[in-house]
């Protein structure tokens, strides 16, 4: 149902607001939960160069999208957001806002959250607190630096934009959000990215492309991300890509252009991603088989069985290790199963710890 109300600003300025009720089909066994879910509103006040909310009496608590977007707001009360109970869609982007409330925490059931195009500088903290959310649009801001532990609590997180913003670097919890499948970071002043990426098990687009000259290497986490399908990360800094990146087996796009590339050289880069992949891999390969003083990751893991059919016993049955059970591995294509990425991590592998007996 669409209607139209009618109300003066304090300009004496007329004002559309656009209601219509939320449609559900009901079922037997949720048939209470949809009856709620009537009642709730979409409110559409977007594109009407607002610089203040109205005071309009509806029921805040009815509200499931609130669309603020394109008007000229400076700030949003906390009164506001502490009442929008069943909120699931907020956007407000293409304002002036320089925060969000710290009442954003109330919002347990908001999924969508759109706050591009503003002047925002920092995340409130409370924000760990919208569990349900499940995409971050923050591009366009003038954000320095997230939350240090949105990681932890933002589980069911699954797109996280902060391009053009200002972001030194990404908190470490970042590699927590094991939900996520889109990260997009370009257009900052990333100087790293967190070493445990092998966390982000669903993680399949990846852009840190721009961050100029402040990004100069990859964690070779990166080649861990088994289910990364693009890898953007071009115009950076990047002399040598992490050998580890060949074994990305559903990659299928790889950015690279406006890097100092030594390794692998653009002769080879030229010659397409499959090419690309392969010289990584004999690198890789070439790289365990050359005794040195220090040790890579990479041949630890070779050197445990991740990479081969491991140790066999005289029976044929598959060595186990105590703390550290070998099945069925593939070979270095595949990698590892990822109920065990987090395992591989290169910074437990050179724990003090010792997670495997000689």
């Amino acid at each position: 149902m669409m209607y139209e109300r009618q109300q003066q600003q304090p300009q004496q300025q007329q004002m559309r607001l656009n209601i219509s009720r939320r449609s559900t089909t009901t079922t037997e066994n949720n048939r209470s939960a949809m009856e709620e879910e009537k009642k709730l509103e979409i409110v559409d006040l977007s594109g009407l160069s607002l610089e203040s909310l109205p005071n309009h009496t509806l029921n805040l608590a009815t509200i499931c999208k609130l669309d603020l977007s394109n008007n000229n707001l400076q700030s949003i009360p906390e009164s506001l957001t502490a009442r929008l109970l069943n909120m699931v869609v907020l956007d407000v982007r293409s304002n002036q806002l320089k925060s969000l409330p710290n009442s954003i925490g109330c919002l347990s059931k908001l999924r969508v959250l759109n706050i591009s195009g503003n002047l925002i500088e920092f995340l409130p903290k409370t924000i760990e607190n919208c569990r349900s959310l499940e995409e971050l649009n923050a591009n366009f801001n003038k954000l320095r630096q997230l939350p240090d532990t949105i990681g932890f609590e933002l589980i069911n997180l699954k797109k996280l934009s902060v391009n053009s913003n200002k972001l030194y670097f990404l908190p470490r919890s970042t590699s927590h959000l094991t939900a996520l499948q889109v990260l997009d970071a370009r257009l900052n002043c990333l100087g790293s990215l967190p070493e445990d990426l092998e966390n982000l098990v669903n993680l399949e687009i990846l852009n840190v492309s721009q961050n100029f000259q402040y990004l100069e290497t990859l964690p070779y986490s990166i080649g861990l991300l088994l289910s990364l399908v693009e890898l953007d990360v071009s115009y950076n800094k990047i002399k040598s890509l992490p050998y580890s990146i060949g074994c990305l087996k559903k990659l299928q796009k790889l950015s690279v252009e406006g890097n100092p590339l030594i390794s692998p050289p653009y002769d080879v880069v030229g010659q397409g991603l499959h090419i690309v992949k392969e010289y990584l891999c004999q690198k890789m390969n070439a790289g365990h088989k050359t005794p040195t003083t220090k040790k890579s990751w990479v041949g630890k893991l070779v050197k445990y069985a991740t990479f081969n059919n491991g140790n066999m016993r005289s029976n044929g049955h598959r060595e186990e290790r105590e703390g550290f059970i070998m099945p069925e591995y593939r070979s270095i294509d595949g990698l590892a199963s990822p109920r065990y990425m987090g395992m591989f991590s290169p910074r437990r592998l050179f724990s003090p710890r010792n997670y495997f007996t000689k």
